[in-house]
C-alpha cells in the first residue's frame, strides 16, 4: 500500500472543476466515503501518492492541472448526451479522475505525456462507450498533434461503429464543432480540417492496417479479442509519435488467456510497488472496477464497487429486477455477474472453477527457498504427438499447497492449434518447451522430473499407466518411486473436490503461472457430475480442442499427496475396540 501523502498539496476550487473532482474523488475514495474496490482504492493512493512524490527533484512527473482539465472543458463545453433525458455533458467524478490522470501527468523534462496505455475495466451501462467517443473527438482536435488519426477499434465491424456512431451524433448536435472549418463528419469516417485530424473506426481484421500511423487507439469491448496482433501492429504503427496513447474500455468477458486477461495482471501490477520496471509501470494507468474476491455477488450493497455510475446513469431498482429474474438461469446468472459485476466467469455451467476464482490464487514463492521439502510429482503424456506436461507439488505448513509446472509441444502441433492461447509468450517464461521433433521424448520429461528430485524430497511420482512403461522404468531406476493414478471417477473423486476446496480458499500458490491457469480453466466436470450430485468428480475439457494436461500432471500429484497424508490406521488419533461377542 502506498504512503499516505500528507504533504499532498490540494487545492480548493469552487464550483468544482473536473480537476476539483478529481481530487475529492481520491479522497473520497482512500477515505472510505465512496465505497470502491481493492483496485480503485491502490489507483487513488498511487495518485496520491504521486501528487506527493512530485516536489522531489528525482521524481520525473509532475501534475499540470490545466492538461489534465482540457479534456473535460472540451466534452462538458462542445458535447451533449445523444440518449436519455440529459441536456448537457457532466462527467462523474470517477471519468474526471480517470482523464486527469491521463492526460495531466507528464514528464517534466518535456512536458509530453507520462502514461501512454491506459485499462478501463468497469461494469456495462456506466457511459464508458459516451465517455470515448467524446476523448476520440478531443483526441483529433485539441491534444496538440498535427495530422493526428484517431482509431476506434472493435472485434468487429459493427462494434467498431458504436462508439464512432456515438462520436458522430455528438458532433453533429454541436453546432460549435461542426460549422465550417471545423468538423466534417463522412460515412466511415471524421475529418477535423485546422490540424488536417481523422478518427476512423476499425475491426480486428491485421489486414490494410500497414499504412496506419495513430496519434490515438481506442480498443472497445477487449474481452473479445482473441490474440495481440492487431494491437501489435497499431504499437509499431505508433512509434515516431511524440506521445501516443491507447485505450483499452471493456467489461469482463469470456475469452480465455486472450489480451484482456494478460492485461488484466500487467495493469494490476502496475499499481503495485516495485512489482514492474518503473519505466514500465510509469506507462500504465488503470482503473479497475470489480467486485473484491470475498464480496458476495448477491450482495447488493457491493455492486456498487463494479459499476461507478449506479444512482446516476445505473437504477439499483432495475438491477435488482434483473439479478432477481437472471439468477435462476445459470446462463443469465452468468452473464450479469460477468457483465454488471465485472467477474470472469465460465458461461458453462459445468466449469471446474470460476477464472474469477483463479486469479485469486495469486501468492509467489521462489522454487529456491523450498529445497529440502517434501514433494510429489505428476506427469500425463498424452500422445507424444501432442501436448505433455509434468507438475511438482509441495504441501506448505500453512495449508497451502505450491504448485510448479512444465508442458512440451511438438512446433507442428502449434501450427494446427486454434488461436487464443499465447503460446509463445509461455514458451519465453519457461513454462512450455517447443520441440523440433515429430513428437516428445520421454527423456525430455524424465530430465525434468530428476531436476525437481535435486531440489525437493520427492516421496511419489503420479501417472496413468498408458504408455508410460519406459519413463517409469527411467525413473525408478534413479530410485523415484512410481504409483499408478488411473483416470477414473473413484480414483480422481477426492482429490478433485480437494483441490477445488483449495482453489476457493485462495491455497494453490503457483507463481501465476498463466499456462496451468489455462489448462485449469479448461476443465470441466463430467456428464454424470453435472447431472447428479451423487455422482464421483471425473475432468473432462470444455471444448474438444481445448488441452487439460497440465491440470492432469498437477491433480496426479496432488492424488499423491493426499494418499500420504492420509492417517494409518494405527495412528494414535484412533482408539482400538475388541468386542467379546461370545
Amino acid at each position: 500500500m502506498f504512503d499516505h501523502p500528507q504533504a499532498a498539496a490540494i487545492p480548493l476550487s469552487a464550483p468544482p472543476t473536473g480537476v476539483q473532482r478529481c481530487y475529492d474523488y481520491a479522497w473520497d475514495v482512500v477515505k472510505g466515503n465512496v465505497l470502491a474496490c481493492k483496485k480503485v482504492q491502490k489507483a487513488a493512493w498511487r495518485f496520491l501518492n504521486d501528487l506527493k512524490r512530485q516536489a522531489d527533484d528525482d521524481y520525473p512527473y509532475r501534475f499540470d492541472e490545466e492538461k489534465a482539465e482540457r479534456p473535460i472543458t472540451f466534452i462538458e463545453s462542445f458535447l451533449a448526451p445523444t440518449k436519455g433525458e440529459w441536456e448537457r455533458m457532466e462527467l462523474m467524478p470517477w471519468q474526471c479522475f480517470a482523464l486527469c490522470n491521463v492526460f495531466g501527468w507528464v514528464r517534466k523534462e518535456n512536458g509530453l505525456r507520462r502514461f501512454r496505455e491506459a485499462l478501463i475495466y468497469v461494469g456495462n451501462g456506466n457511459g464508458k462507450s459516451t465517455l470515448m467517443s467524446g476523448l476520440a473527438a478531443y483526441l483529433a482536435s485539441k491534444d496538440g498533434e498535427r495530422g493526428a488519426q484517431v482509431g476506434l477499434f472493435a472485434y468487429t465491424k459493427d462494434e467498431a461503429r458504436i462508439v464512432f456512431d456515438e462520436c458522430c451524433e455528438q458532433l453533429k448536435a454541436s453546432p460549435q464543432l461542426v460549422r465550417p472549418g471545423r468538423f466534417r463528419v463522412l460515412r466511415d469516417r471524421v475529418c477535423y480540417d485546422p490540424t488536417s485530424s481523422v478518427i476512423r473506426p476499425f475491426a480486428s481484421v491485421v489486414e490494410g492496417r500497414e499504412g496506419m500511423n495513430l496519434h490515438g487507439a481506442i480498443f472497445d469491448e477487449i474481452h473479445e479479442f482473441r490474440n495481440f496482433r492487431l494491437i501489435n501492429v497499431v504499437k509499431r504503427k505508433m512509434i515516431k509519435r511524440r506521445q501516443p496513447i491507447f485505450f483499452y474500455l471493456t467489461t469482463a468477458g469470456y475469452v480465455d488467456d486472450g489480451p484482456l486477461d494478460q492485461y488484466y495482471i500487467l495493469f494490476s501490477d502496475a499499481m503495485e510497488e516495485g512489482k514492474l520496471r518503473p519505466e514500465v509501470a510509469d506507462r500504465l494507468f488503470a482503473l479497475i472496477y470489480e467486485l473484491d474476491d470475498d464480496d458476495r455477488v448477491d450482495d447488493e450493497s457491493c455492486w456498487i464497487k463494479a459499476n461507478p455510475s449506479l444512482g446516476v446513469l445505473l437504477d439499483p431498482q432495475e438491477l435488482h429486477a434483473a439479478w432477481e429474474t437472471a439468477k435462476r438461469i445459470p446462463p443469465d446468472r452468468a452473464d450479469f455477474i460477468c457483465k454488471t459485476l465485472n467477474l470472469k466467469v465460465n458461461a458453462d455451467e459445468a466449469s471446474y472453477v470460476d477464472f474469477s476464482v483463479l486469479k485469486k490464487n495469486n501468492g509467489v514463492i521462489q522454487p529456491e527457498e523450498l529445497e529440502g521439502h517434501v514433494g510429489y510429482v505428476g506427469f500425463d503424456l498424452s500422445t507424444r504427438e501432442d501436448f505433455t506436461a509434468a507438475a511438482v507439488v509441495v504441501p506448505l505448513d500453512d495449508g497451502r499447497e505450491f504448485v510448479m509446472h512444465h508442458s512440451w509441444v511438438p512446433r507442428k502441433k502449434l501450427a494446427t492449434y486454434p488461436e487464443g492461447a499465447d503460446f509463445m509468450s509461455w514458451a519465453m517464461m519457461g513454462l512450455l518447451s517447443i520441440v523440433d521433433n515429430d513428437y516428445i521424448e520421454q527423456d525430455r520429461v524424465a530430465a525434468w522430473i530428476l531436476e525437481q528430485a535435486k531440489r525437493y524430497d520427492i516421496l511419489g511420482v503420479g501417472y496413468d499407466p498408458a504408455n508410460a512403461r519406459w519413463l517409469v522404468m527411467e525413473l525408478e531406476g534413479k530410485g523415484l518411486p512410481c504409483e499408478v493414478v488411473r483416470q477414473g471417477p473413484i480414483t480422481l473423486n477426492d482429490p478433485m473436490k480437494d483441490l477445488k476446496e483449495m482453489l476457493l480458499s485462495g491455497k494453490i500458490v503457483s507463481n501465476n503461472d498463466p499456462m496451468l491457469r489455462w489448462y485449469t480453466d479448461n476443465v470441466r466436470l463430467s456428464r454424470e457430475a453435472r447431472h447428479t450430485d451423487k455422482a464421483n468428480w471425473m475432468p473432462t475439457k470444455r471444448k474438444r480442442s481445448l488441452k487439460i494436461d497440465g491440470f492432469m500432471a498437477w491433480l496426479f500429484a496432488h492424488t499423491l499427496a493426499m494418499r500420504k497424508a492420509a492417517p494409518p490406521l494405527d495412528d494414535e488419533r484412533f482408539e482400538i475396540i475388541s468386542l467379546d461377542l461370545s
